[in-house]
């Protein structure tokens, strides 16, 4: 069936230029795909006399990720265009009103343009699917196609709004549904859209951890550990060139569903994907979305006993990785933020002192071509007067302790300290606790019965939740080291300056240096240098330096072993030829 404002059931006596009209909010809508509009305004076209055009010619408008409730006619980058050249055809070719509208004002203002530019527009399909309609504003003294619109248009908000309100409730009966997403949008960072198992109902669909998304995440994590900030860890991220969360998802979208190709001369420019930023980073770790918890505007989704309902099956980490993580995004005391200083290529830094006032020594650089670099008592610069203020060529005593430390440590082993994590509890009890404080706030406020019950029962659950929080057992995290295949000379040698100046600030070395005597600009004084190794390293040199011991003793029988030999020991001129 065609209807018409003007004429009903006319044979079409001219051919018209017609602009095929193609509009989708959601790329991934397979009932409304871009090809089933062109096939309906394809035949709607042929039945009206209304040609398109073919190759270079073509004139069609597609407008792809674009939500007529929110943007309309001619604010859409394609359709937009064609409006504002209204000489180059004569007929808009829509498959159905909400492709075109969905708001009587909307309607209203593209009406007026086509009677005031005198155009024929045609929806292939009417509400509900019904015949094609033709609205013929060509004769501008005949009113009726703008008041047939009007009321058309008036049909298609209504029903527009109910389906909003059928949408809306469903989504959320479906947020109460364990592991049901409600699909159609985006989901969390790190999961993705995956038909239900059939052990669990077979119907709709369910969140499975994205493996790409997690390898991120748990590389975001293991930098956090490594002692990263978060905007440190965004700009690694976007010099690797990495996807951030949204250009993520769009990503996957295009792999997922082919939308159609759009001609190359009017494909709109491509915006720049976002970027990873600190806060990104920050928001994605503290979300309880991480747990595989359901989340809805920002809080989590719980039932009726207060528990969180789970999205996915499988979480990406559990709670008590979770409460490590925000640890470790937790603001730390400007105290422990360690001094950014323009010489932070010196391998001596922090480890280098004046043995005269116990201050650090720093790197003096010298000119090209005038002199060598030295580290150098800077207290003066301090306000602090040193006794007796050392100075030593750096490379001096960057090859001596490079030499002490590889003769004490570089045999030992290097272990991987794992943290086998806890439960506490009380992260989770803090959250709930004020989740229920400003649930608290809306006391009293409700003047239905109904909306007074549904306020009771959410506080009893978030009740209930704390009760069963607080019934908990707190247990506590445990540290283990796991053997890596390296020595600490493996990764010395692998290193730079600044990563062996980590291993040695790690280590606990300390090197102590005496004023210069008369004659020592030749060669580095041993007796200058005190060297010592204090920390979690002291078992390990000595029982390096045991066995030292007990392997010269089988190859000399009249070696003297280095009883209790470690690396607090002070290293004389004596016993550093003992060692050669």
């Amino acid at each position: 069936m065609e209807t018409s404002a003007t004429n009903i059931g006319a044979t079409p006596t001219e051919t018209l230029r017609g602009v095929r009209c193609v509009r989708l909010s959601v790329r991934t809508d397979e009932t409304t795909s871009p090809e089933r509009q062109r096939e309906s305004d394809d035949q709607a076209a042929s039945a009206l006399g209304i040609d398109f055009g073919t190759g270079e010619t073509l004139r069609e408008a597609v407008d792809l990720d674009v939500s007529a409730s929110k943007v309309g006619p001619f604010e859409r980058p394609q359709l937009g265009a064609w409006l504002k050249r209204p000489a180059d055809f004569d007929a808009l070719v829509f498959w159905r009103f909400d492709r075109a509208i969905r708001s009587m004002g909307d309607m209203h203002e593209l009406a007026k343009w086509a009677r005031e530019h005198r155009k024929m527009i045609v929806f292939a399909e009417g509400l509900g699917g019904t015949g094609r309609l033709v609205f013929d504003f060509r004769n501008p003294m005949d009113p009726m196609s703008e008041l047939m619109m009007m009321m058309f248009a008036f049909a298609a908000q209504v029903e527009t709004q109910s389906t909003s309100d059928r949408v809306t409730g469903a989504q959320a009966a479906m947020r109460k549904m364990p592991l049901r997403w409600r699909g159609g949008g985006k989901t969390a960072y790190g999961y993705l859209p995956a038909p239900m198992p059939k052990e669990h109902g077979g119907v709709g669909w369910t969140l499975v951890p994205d493996p790409v998304a997690v390898s991120v995440i748990e590389r975001i994590i293991a930098a956090l550990m490594s002692g990263l900030a978060p905007l440190a860890i965004a700009r690694m991220l976007n010099a690797d060139g990495v996807l951030s969360p949204s250009a993520h998802w769009a990503a996957y979208r295009a792999r997922t569903k082919n939308a159609g190709a759009e001609p190359a001369e009017s494909t709109p420019r491509k915006r720049k994907p976002a970027q990873w930023r600190a806060e990104t980073i920050i928001r994605m770790l503290t979300s309880p979305a991480l747990l595989g918890w359901k989340v809805y505007q920002g809080k989590p989704v719980r039932d009726d006993q207060g528990a969180p309902i789970m999205a996915a099956e499988t979480p990406i980490l559990t709670r008590e990785e979770f409460d490590q993580v925000g640890a470790l995004l937790a603001p730390k005391p400007v105290a422990e933020r360690a001094p950014v200083r323009k010489d932070s290529g010196a391998l001596l830094l922090r480890v280098i002192h004046c043995n005269g006032c116990g201050s650090r020594m720093y790197l003096n650089k010298a000119r090209p071509g005038k002199g060598r670099d030295v580290y150098q008592c800077s207290s003066y610069k301090y306000g602090a007067n040193c006794p007796a203020p050392s100075t030593i060529r750096a490379q001096w005593a960057d090859e001596y302790v490079t030499t002490e430390f590889l003769r004490l440590v570089g045999p030992v082993q290097i272990t991987r300290v794992i943290e086998i994590p806890g439960y506490d509890p009380q992260p989770e009890i803090d959250a709930t606790v004020a989740e229920f404080a400003e649930h608290q706030k809306q006391k009293g406020r409700q003047k239905s019965k109904a909306a007074q019950a549904e306020w009771q029962r959410h506080a009893d659950a978030l009740d209930s939740r704390l009760a069963e929080l607080e019934a908990r057992e707190k247990t506590e995290p445990r540290r283990e080291a796991l053997p890596t295949g390296r020595s600490y000379a493996d990764d010395w040698n692998n290193a730079d300056a600044m990563a062996r100046r980590t291993m040695l600030v790690e280590a606990g070395a300390k090197l102590m240096i005496k004023p210069g005597t008369k004659g020592g600009w030749r060669k580095l004084d041993l007796r200058r240098a005190d060297f010592t190794i204090t920390g979690d390293l002291d078992p390990a040199i000595e029982e390096n330096a045991t066995m030292a011991d007990a392997l010269a003793a089988e190859n000399n029988p009249q070696h003297t072993p280095t009883t209790g030999a470690t690396a607090h020991r002070n290293l004389t001129p004596d016993s550093l030829a003992a060692a050669a």
